[in-house]
């Protein structure tokens, strides 16, 4: 489960803005976000079990960020959900001809946001077919593009107060460490547990074997400039280290 917010080209100065929490069990092998060693104009964080990313950004101003389809007792895809994100960052295929060509059947339900620095694309297996996004502010969950989930509304409205604020990255993260609960009688019934319904509402996810591993900031300068900014964490949200890298132009 994850939550990313997207401003696109919704800033005069800055046309590509993120803020995301990726959630995942703390048992996962993961490599914290930097420049990918067999390809440093990557820069991200690793799935070091599957061999994807959850979120990365190129020296070009490339995008990719996913996120599963919360669907209990779905059978399982075959190919691992960030392999989508990994292989449009080492490629040069346009955002749109990308996503036209995934074969849906092999993964489990995604979402997938691609920016190739001209256009931002949605594609999700569980949506239709790709759609070019005009500019502005997107959520996105563990639904379709802008279910209004309580967190992703909250997350959204946020966001675009806390954007006006850059290079000041510290509404950006204030949002994503948002712990708070969602009322029993808001919340989305999605097939899970009513004690795990209540921890997925919040924005920041806590507990002793799953939750917020990661909130990351990225944003783009009109002259090209990219920075990726990530936090990481332990269970129950203790804190653990931090990660900067930005590009010049």
């Amino acid at each position: 489960m994850c939550l990313i917010v997207v401003g696109w080209r919704a800033h005069p100065e800055f046309p590509l803005v993120v803020a995301a929490n990726r959630d995942e069990f703390y048992t996962r092998p993961t490599a914290s976000a930097g420049r990918w060693p067999a390809s440093p104009q990557v820069i991200g964080g690793r799935d070091l079990e599957a061999g994807g990313t959850w979120l990365g950004v190129t020296e070009s101003g490339r995008f990719a960020a996913v996120t599963n389809v919360r669907e209990p007792g779905m059978a399982k895809g075959a190919r691992s959900r960030g392999q989508l994100t990994r292989d449009f960052l080492l490629g040069d295929l346009a955002a749109s001809e990308f996503a036209a060509q995934i074969d849906d059947s092999a993964y489990s339900g995604f979402n997938l946001l691609l920016g190739d620095g001209d256009r931002l694309v949605y594609r999700s297996n569980r949506d239709g077919q790709p759609k070019e996004l005009p500019p502005g502010v997107y959520g996105l969950s563990n639904h379709r593009l802008d279910t209004p989930w309580p967190k992703l509304v909250k997350a959204r409205d946020a966001f675009s107060s806390a954007m006006t604020a850059l290079p000041d990255e510290a509404g950006l993260f204030a949002l994503l460490a948002d712990a708070s609960i969602v009322a029993d009688g808001d919340l989305p019934n999605t097939g899970v547990t009513l004690d795990w319904e209540r921890r997925l509402s919040a924005i920041f996810v806590q507990s002793e074997n799953y939750g917020t591993r990661a909130s990351t900031v990225v944003w783009q300068r009109a002259d090209g400039a990219v920075r990726l900014h990530e936090r990481s964490f332990a269970p129950f949200g203790q804190p653990l280290q931090s990660s900067l890298i930005s590009t010049a132009v």
